[in-house]
């Protein structure tokens, strides 16, 4: 019988058997074929097998004949080979570590070695020609910068960022980042796989809008609000929540399906569509030429230089939109929607966008009112406005009560707090083991061959330290010491690979910078309808002090722990900076407050 798993919908089950693929035969990928037994007990499996024998390489019919052979003569050999594999694969239980929370110096030996594997010429990390977003990498070198002050991770953070929005990975007509750029050979312009990742444009957002907030880079909060436009204009769904991609391939010129065909240019059509004379000089700008940089004689477009005028992009743009689109895949994922209700509360919060924060309370409204049933637990997926079948993994309760908590910062309602809450007691309840090691799975799910578990980062946050990051800051609300402690425990593995494999973990070293600045909490008190209560609120969302969570409302209200015994002074409203619920003295003016949330302000 054939089985075909979609990774999206089944993470765990493509976990699992990724991990036997990569054990048996030292690398993995997609397409992936595994045959196993009836239970579930992988005997065979590969990646890809061509159609016709090619380079020593087994067609997929020779594979299929030569695994009906083995199966029809060879049946027990066969399923004893499938017990030792699963066998080996249950062996494998990976700790939280015994070393304890991560120190300065370890996130210092982080920094280290990520330096190692920068190109301050590039921009990029890593020595291979494929790129891929390092949004993680990013977010750790600015959290590293906010506590230390250290100029190199700033200095990485602002050349990761701008490499990659000069590059063709972003859409530098519509907005928003492509999956990821390679060289071709000949080495010659970046190329970009065109396929537009919800996960990759939510977290990519949120880092230029925190980059932005950090060195006020107009270029920074150009692009932050761009992506967010884009995710609203191209992946929003009628429900309310965001879509999960757009296809890489759609119809061209000639009818028929080709990739990047609704992104690439030719100078005839830029003149086409702005005029001989700007055309002339977007082609210039964006590197379109008259042979080409990608096939057919079209160019990706790049900005290396000179950025083009508002009027020439809005022209390409509707130029653009009179082409065939391509198609897009409208399953709403719980984890990547709370990405994304993260990253357009703090991008509306910023830029003074209410329109982006009523996006990002739809999509939480969303996630709630139909992903999450009465005892709190989440569904992995839905689609027009039907909920899937799949239990939700650790990655959607993560990212969920991640998202949600931004949103509490930022709107003041204290209910997304709440919903959080029972969020991250289901993480503690039912996927945390002994000594914190976490579980992508709960411990009542279905049972595989492996209960799976991965501390390190892919194309997103791994379900393990994203749920460490939102156990820190739920803690900070609360005051929690079982979250804290839940958190502090998960963090452990950090200490042990942050220094070994940075750019694999970014993420869990983003949240060891959050663990090590306290975090800061500032409670914000004073009446809603009052501008001084605003301006304190603003500045304090402003902060960059490393995961600082901000509650603020009236005094005596009681949607925050943190508001709880905050009073006005002199009848002013107020601000309280905090550590484990240990306050300074509260400020009235918000220079004042600033100097609060600046490297070693606020010690307490």
């Amino acid at each position: 019988m054939n089985v075909k798993v979609d990774r999206e919908e089944r993470p765990d089950v493509d976990a699992v058997y990724m991990e036997a693929v990569q054990a048996a035969t030292g690398q993995g990928g997609w397409p992936m074929s595994v045959f196993m037994t009836a239970e579930g007990e992988p005997f065979y499996f590969g990646t890809y097998f061509p159609p016709e024998p090619r380079h020593g390489m087994a067609s997929f019919r020779q594979v299929l004949e030569g695994v009906r052979a083995a199966w029809g003569d060879r049946r027990e050999e066969v399923a004893e080979v499938a017990r030792r594999i699963t066998g080996d694969l249950a062996g494998r239980e990976l700790g939280a570590g015994d070393s304890g929370r991560p120190t300065a110096e370890s996130q210092g030996s982080a920094l280290l070695r990520l330096s190692r594997d920068y190109d301050p010429v590039s921009g990029w990390f890593g020595e291979g020609d494929t790129k891929f977003p390092p949004s993680m990498v990013v977010e750790f070198l600015l959290r590293h910068h906010a506590r230390t002050g250290s100029d190199g991770a700033l200095e990485m953070a602002e050349g990761a960022c701008e490499a990659m929005v000069r590059s063709s990975l972003y859409d530098q007509v519509g907005g928003g980042f492509h999956r990821y750029v390679l060289r071709p050979v000949p080495r010659g312009a970046l190329v970009p796989h065109f396929e537009k990742m919800l996960y990759d444009n939510a977290l990519l957002c949120r880092a230029y809008a925190h980059l932005w907030r950090t060195t006020g880079s107009e270029l920074a909060r150009r692009v932050a609000l761009e992506t967010a436009d884009f995710m609203v204009r191209e992946l929003r769904t009628a429900e309310g929540g965001f879509a999960s991609a757009l296809d890489a391939d759609s119809v061209d010129a000639t009818g028929g399906k080709s990739e990047g065909a609704f992104y690439v240019w030719t100078p005839e059509q830029l003149s086409e569509a702005l005029g001989d004379e700007d055309g002339r000089r977007a082609a210039g700008l964006y590197g379109v030429t008259e042979e080409g940089t990608f096939e057919h004689g079209a160019s990706v477009l790049q900005l290396p230089g000179e950025e083009a005028d508002a009027s020439i992009r809005e022209r390409l743009l509707a130029a653009r939109e009179l082409r065939h689109r391509p198609e897009r895949d409208d399953k709403v994922v719980a984890a990547w929607n709370g990405l994304v209700v993260a990253a357009l509360a703090e991008t509306g919060a910023f830029f003074d966008r209410p329109d982006l924060v009523e996006r990002a309370t739809e999509a939480a409204d969303l996630l709630v009112r139909l992903h999450l049933d009465d005892s709190a637990r989440l569904s992995r997926t839905s689609k027009d406005g039907r909920v899937g079948p799949n239990a939700g993994v650790l990655e959607d309760y993560a990212d969920v009560a991640e998202g949600l908590l931004a949103l509490a910062a930022v709107t003041g309602e204290g209910v997304w707090l709440e919903f959080a809450g029972l969020l991250l007691d289901i993480v503690i309840d039912r996927f945390t083991g002994e000594n914190g090691t976490l579980y992508d799975t709960a411990d009542d799910a279905e049972k595989l061959i492996r209960r799976p578990q991965d501390p390190t980062d892919n194309a997103t946050p791994s379900g393990w330290t994203a749920a460490a990051g939102a156990l820190l800051s739920y803690a900070a609300h609360t005051g929690s010491e079982a979250h804290l402690t839940a958190a502090e425990r998960a963090l452990g593995v950090v200490k042990n690979l942050g220094p070994k494999a940075p750019r694999f973990i970014g993420w869990g070293l983003a949240v060891a910078e959050a663990l090590l600045d306290g975090p800061r909490e500032v409670a914000v008190v004073g009446p809603a309808d009052d501008p001084a209560t605003a301006a304190l609120h603003r500045t304090a969302l402003l902060a960059a002090a490393p995961g600082a969570v901000v509650a603020v409302g009236i005094p005596g209200g009681d949607e925050f722990p943190l508001l709880r015994d905050r009073e006005l002074v002199g009848g002013e409203a107020a601000a309280y900076v905090c550590r484990a619920f240990v306050c300074r003295r509260p400020v009235t003016d918000s220079a004042e407050l600033a100097g609060e949330l600046t490297p070693g302000g606020g010690g307490i």
